[in-house]
């Protein structure tokens, strides 16, 4: 190539980078003006949909669109972030090559034949048209790149932080420090002098303690009882996605045909007292199951055979709870995470921090508050259990931490801090050469903790966004994926991404992950299958209906339901093949529980009991 004919290419390229250049930057700054004059958490649409709410509460439809309009809101404004990021670097990438491109064209422009003579004001004029052209390109460059980064995050700035800068701390003659926050007022004592004054004034508001005893018996001595062992977890179902939290299922006879409008092969339907999108527990003859609202938070024990109401406990009286609720979204609520057992004790904890543990006859054997968590949503990370010690995920606006809790007393064993961000994933168990590890996501990291002390065992940074979706789990290989994100597959051992893909990502739905496959779920409908080992996808199924429930193995098949109660079974295979659809008749996004011959669904209203 002659000297002309790269003169002549590197002007050509610095034409096409300017251009480049021009176009990411405009559309920059109509990004900026755009999102900087729209809250997508205070939309004015959706803020009328919701008064409307309130003077329509049982209408369905409206419920409905308020949730539609609120996903679409989120993933707009997700999407409007990673355009946000991506036309940065876009911008920056272009600037970069049409600087290069100058260079080697004014370099080679000077090496050509001595140029022809111009008049003076010609030269002049042409000197200031470069000087105007440098001068509006670059304040159009710099105010793209200004966009970019002052382009706000509402999510970064809801919850509490506003009331919290208007919050007013008096501290008493006693040494008790009252923060008012909003309509909260929260007690607490300046020093340990002042901890027996809080203590009287939290005595003498509280109401008499027979009432309690009535409703859930008096407390229990905390006795030591036998780990739980991998056999006797699968012979049941004792937290959220069964055995481990994997959503692997053991039993057996499970039915694939029911039909919730006639009754056919509903053995039993029982109304719930009070709502929440956790998802049932089952051990030996007993349901486990909790619900909240603004008058309390309860847990219940239904008889498995008949669906009776066995008994009632409510978290009520627990210090530390605080006075007010906090803000919680209607889709997530007050009582979202799912509870746990190890045969000996239900466990449960709220949005507002409390957590107890009950006897299986429904006695409290203890009870403590967490501290409320800062969670623009409402908490949801569901509990587990294992060698005798309650785990907890506690991820909140404030910084993240996980917890394990003495299951007799309640004591804290072990506390970590943890390098992660909000998240609404619950923790899940994991055998790895043989010991148990807890295996959690966050943005931005996934990560591995020893049962026994806590300490981090690995951690890999892939995540970001709003983590709701747990990890699917199998053979030394971690699952992790979140809408607007990506799924990746995490070799435990060596912290590698094996392989990741960003086709069809879970926004509640967690990944189900056994014998060589990998099954996610999509909110907006989609369901698709993958090789585990090499990320190759082997089908997909579009539905068309918003999917939180999340997909669950058992007897070779995949059970995954809709919100509208819809139960789609599966062939576990590399072939999309679709057994059957079952309509409950009624909203259902929670994960179904399962025992021998027997499927355990939650809807909003009612438990039902699902066989021959």
């Amino acid at each position: 190539m002659d000297i002309r004919s790269k003169l002549k290419l590197s002007q050509n390229v610095a034409l096409i980078a300017g251009t480049f250049c021009t176009v990411v930057a405009l559309l920059l700054l109509l990004n900026y003006w755009q999102v900087s004059g729209n809250d997508p958490i205070e939309s004015k649409a959706l803020l009328a949909l919701v008064e409307r709410l309130k003077q329509d509460s049982n209408n369905a439809e409206l419920i409905a669109e308020i949730r539609n309009y609120d996903l679409l809101a989120r993933k707009a404004y997700f999407n409007s972030q990673w355009q946000v990021r991506t036309g940065a670097y876009m911008l920056l990438f272009g600037s970069i090559v049409l600087v290069i491109a100058l260079t080697v064209y004014y370099s080679l422009k000077s090496k050509i034949e001595i140029p022809e003579k111009v008049l003076e004001n010609e030269i002049t004029g042409r000197i200031l048209a470069q000087k105007w052209l440098v001068v509006i390109g670059g304040v159009v460059f710099v105010s793209a790149f200004a966009a970019s980064f002052a382009t706000e995050n509402h999510l970064e700035r809801f919850g509490l932080d506003a009331a919290l800068a208007e919050a007013s701390v008096e501290t008493l003659d006693e040494g008790i420090e009252i923060i008012e926050v909003g309509d909260a007022v929260i007690v607490e004592p300046a020093d340990a002098a002042a901890e027996e004054v809080v203590t009287s004034v939290a005595a003498a508001a509280e109401p008499a303690k027979e009432e309690v005893v009535k409703e859930a018996g008096s407390p229990a001595e905390p006795r030591a009882v036998a780990a739980l062992t991998a056999e006797n977890i699968k012979e049941h179902h004792n937290s959220f996605r069964g055995p481990h939290g994997q959503g692997i299922i053991y039993h057996r006879n499970i039915p694939t045909k029911w039909d919730g409008p006639s009754g056919s092969n509903i053995l039993w339907k029982v109304a719930v007292p009070k709502h929440g999108y956790n998802s049932p527990v089952v051990w030996g003859n007993q349901i486990f199951v909790a619900g909240a609202d603004n008058q309390g938070r309860e847990v219940y024990s239904f008889n498995r055979t008949d669906g009776k109401l066995m008994w009632t406990a409510k978290a009520d009286n627990i210090q530390g709870s605080p006075s007010s609720l906090p803000r919680v979204t209607e889709d997530t609520g007050l009582a979202a995470p799912t509870v746990t057992t190890d045969g000996q004790r239900v466990f449960a904890i709220f949005a507002t921090g409390d957590v107890m543990a009950l006897d299986m006859s429904g006695k409290r054997l203890w009870a403590r508050n967490l501290g409320v968590p800062d969670n623009h949503y409402g908490h949801s990370s569901s509990l587990i259990t294992l060698d005798n010690k309650l785990f907890i995920q506690y991820d909140t606006n404030k910084g993240g931490k996980v917890l394990a809790l003495n299951v007799a007393t309640g004591e804290t064993i072990w506390e970590t801090t943890r390098a992660a961000k909000i998240s609404w994933a619950s923790p899940v168990l994991a055998q790895v050469d043989g010991k148990y590890q807890l295996v959690l996501t966050a943005d931005p990291i996934v990560a591995g903790y020893d049962i026994q002390t806590g300490k981090e065992l690995w951690s890999v940074k892939c995540m970001m966004g709003e983590v709701g979706p747990s990890v699917g789990y199998s053979n030394g290989v971690v699952y992790a994926a979140n809408e607007y994100a990506k799924m990746v597959a995490i070799d435990v051992k060596s912290q590698n991404i094996l392989w990741e893909q960003d086709m069809y990502l879970p926004e509640a739905a967690s990944p189900l992950a056994h014998n060589g496959m990998v099954v996610v779920a999509t909110s907006y409908g989609v369901v698709a299958c993958y090789d585990s080992k090499t990320g190759e996808q082997y089908w997909e199924h579009d539905i068309g209906k918003t999917i939180y429930s999340s997909p669950i193995f058992a007897e070779g098949k995949i059970y995954m339901m809709d919100n509208d109660g819809t139960m789609r079974i599966y062939e576990f295979g590399k072939v999309m093949k679709l057994i059957a659809e079952n309509k409950l008749g009624e909203h259902a996004g929670t994960t179904p529980a399962f025992a021998n011959g027997r499927i355990y669904i939650r809807s909003d209203e009612n438990l039902y009991c699902i066989g021959k």
